[in-house]
């Protein structure tokens, strides 16, 4: 069960951290996979981790917040592969900020990335799926879908929403194939939180935690192809949390 040969999967954010963890789990699953981000340097080494694997994908850049980076991507992978079976939504940005310091600019720009990049991704890629009547598509999602975070209201309410999307796409696309869920990682360091987790606030959420540590990326990837597997293909909608308890805790001790 969950043998990924003979699919094609697309990891956007795919180049570092979370998803590049995830990226990596599906070739060693079997999928053919294209890692894409904004940095080249990434994306080949990314690829040359995959192809090393024996396993075949494109080394090509591209900009979630840019809708025609996105189909440029979407039509180069149709091209070379004819089809495109599970997506993968892992780009994003934080910063930790008091609301009240959170101009304008600022709150867009997370919610372009966030949210916004992920609608793109779903669109473009979406329309394809349904057209095949197959897909399995996978957002990232957080902790901060459920509970707040002190100083980081526009990641949360960026990922909030990615919970309420997911949703609302598994329910317009389950009748024609497409499956919807997201995974919600626990606290697991990355480039993007670790200057944030290198603080007080790093030592509370360990202890909140009733595991006790940080969780890795790679204890993602069990969740990640699951949700990719052929097998799965009677849940959608759904958000899996991998985080050491920390959404089942009330008192620690």
């Amino acid at each position: 069960m969950f043998d990924l040969a003979g699919r094609c999967a697309v990891v956007l954010g795919g180049t570092s951290g979370i998803g590049q963890a995830i990226a990596h789990g599906l070739a060693e699953a079997g999928a053919d996979v294209i890692a894409s981000s904004r940095q080249q340097g990434q994306v080949d080494a990314t690829a040359a981790g995959i192809e090393a694997l024996g396993r075949r994908t494109l080394r090509l850049t591209s900009d979630v917040v840019d809708r025609g980076s996105v189909q440029a991507l979407h039509d180069a992978v149709i091209a070379s592969f004819g089809k495109v079976d599970i997506l993968v939504n892992s780009a994003g940005i934080t910063k930790r900020v008091p609301t009240l310091e959170c101009m304008d600019e600022l709150w867009g720009n997370i919610m372009n990335v966030n949210l916004n990049g992920t609608l793109r991704a779903c669109q473009i890629f979406g329309k394809t799926m349904l057209a095949a009547g197959y897909g399995r598509i996978i957002n990232i999602a957080s902790l901060a879908t459920f509970v707040a975070f002190q100083e980081v209201a526009a990641y949360g309410a960026s990922k909030a929403a990615v919970g309420a999307l997911t949703r609302s796409l598994a329910v317009e696309w389950a009748a024609q194939g497409v499956t919807v869920n997201a995974i919600a990682p626990g606290i697991i360091p990355t480039e993007l939180n670790r200057k944030i987790l290198d603080s007080p606030r790093g030592r509370e959420l360990t202890m909140r935690t009733p595991m006790g540590r940080y969780g890795t990326v790679d204890e993602l990837v069990g969740a990640a192809v699951y949700l990719a597997a052929e097998e799965n293909a009677f849940m959608t909608g759904q958000i899996l949390t991998v985080d050491g308890g920390y959404l089942a805790s009330g008192v620690n001790q």
